[in-house]
């Protein structure tokens, strides 16, 4: 396994994360068999594990927490805050009153002294971005973390947080995590460059775009639109809507690519995120024992120009075939009554 450092922190991780959003009810509910997936990952090299308070409403943190005593040292430990918690009003969000309740409900359930990486999940437009920097400096002042960043937040909202931190001698977001694969290239064209020009640390998620590159979805064969993830959100899955045709042609031929090359459609999928100059890190995030073994074998695979040449012709630099799912959407674009003029102001003439 690979290391670099993790932006300016000086902190050296492993090119491959191990996610845990699938340890917990949401997923793989058996602790003792996340455990042992924690631990055959730690034992391949892989040093840096990444969570979130809400993932399976805070069981996945418990679940790592359990699998770190005795080797906490030797782990650099990620979690991130946001996503609502709880029934309160005030149970979610990136306010400094949130925030500071939520870091001490983490590091009970992970039951450490510190947090490696604290992450902000994704935007909030509620709160001022000077409040959220300014209490995540004095939690890495108090020792409770010891670095922070972001995770899928637009180009404009990371450049306006340097912004902030500069104008009021904060400190700054050193991380971002987004989403990235093969059939996800769209930050290649905004959030990427913008996370080498402020010297970030970027660690990817959903190299396997949602499945559609793990080969479980292929062309002209049958997708059960009742189970998994296709049940959840249906229409990204339908063959029968042209889009998805797009997905799953894009498909067909990288899976003839991985084969030409000698390695898996997952393994092709989870080098290719590896070889971008901003990534640091891509998350991993494995149910089983099984998919964790088939995802870490292809850590040294390395992609030659040849190959990622070919990738640019299947999927265009900087192009999304797909929306990621959970990607954050800005208000200008949620809320339609910000993009609508009152109705007697929207004529071009009196």
């Amino acid at each position: 396994m690979g290391y670099r450092s993790l932006g300016g922190t000086g902190i050296e991780v492993s090119a491959h994360c191990l996610g845990t959003m699938m340890f917990g009810a949401v997923g793989n509910p058996d602790h003792e068999e996340c455990v042992r997936i924690i631990h055959a990952a730690l034992d391949r090299g892989i040093n840096f594990v990444d969570t979130a308070d809400m993932y399976s409403a805070g069981e996945s943190e418990v679940i790592v927490g359990k699998a770190l005593k005795g080797r906490r040292d030797d782990v650099v430990l990620a979690t991130k805050v946001h996503f609502r918690m709880g029934e309160g009003r005030n149970c979610s969000g990136n306010s400094r009153r949130w925030i500071v309740r939520a870091v001490e409900d983490s590091l009970r359930r992970l039951d450490t002294d510190w947090i490696d990486l604290y992450q902000v999940h994704r935007p909030d437009h509620t709160t001022d971005v000077e409040e959220t920097l300014a209490v995540l400096g004095d939690l890495v002042r108090a020792g409770k973390i010891r670095s922070f960043g972001c995770s899928t937040f637009p180009a404009e909202e990371l450049v306006e947080a340097h912004h902030v931190a500069e104008r009021r001698a904060l400190p700054r977001f050193r991380t971002e995590q987004p989403p990235y694969s093969i059939l996800a290239r769209g930050i290649e064209a905004d959030v990427l460059p913008v996370a080498q020009r402020y010297g970030m640390g970027v660690l990817t998620w959903s190299p396997l775009a949602s499945g559609f590159l793990s080969g479980k979805y292929r062309l002209g064969g049958p997708i059960d639109l009742t189970s998994g993830r296709a049940a959840l959100t249906p229409a990204r899955f339908d063959p029968a809507i042209p889009g998805n045709v797009a997905k799953l042609e894009a498909v067909e031929q990288l899976v003839e690519l991985a084969e030409s090359i000698g390695c898996t459609l997952p393994e092709l999928a989870v080098a290719f995120p590896v070889a971008h100059p901003a990534v640091t890190s891509v998350i991993i995030g494995p149910r089983t024992m099984e998919q964790m073994e088939s995802l870490v074998k292809g850590a040294g695979l390395v992609l030659d120009d040849a190959v990622l040449d070919r990738i640019d012709e299947i999927v265009a630099p900087g192009v999304n075939l797909y929306r990621p799912d959970g990607v954050w959407r800005p208000p200008a674009l949620s809320d339609a009554g910000r993009r609508r003029r009152a109705i007697g102001e929207r004529a071009a003439a009196s």
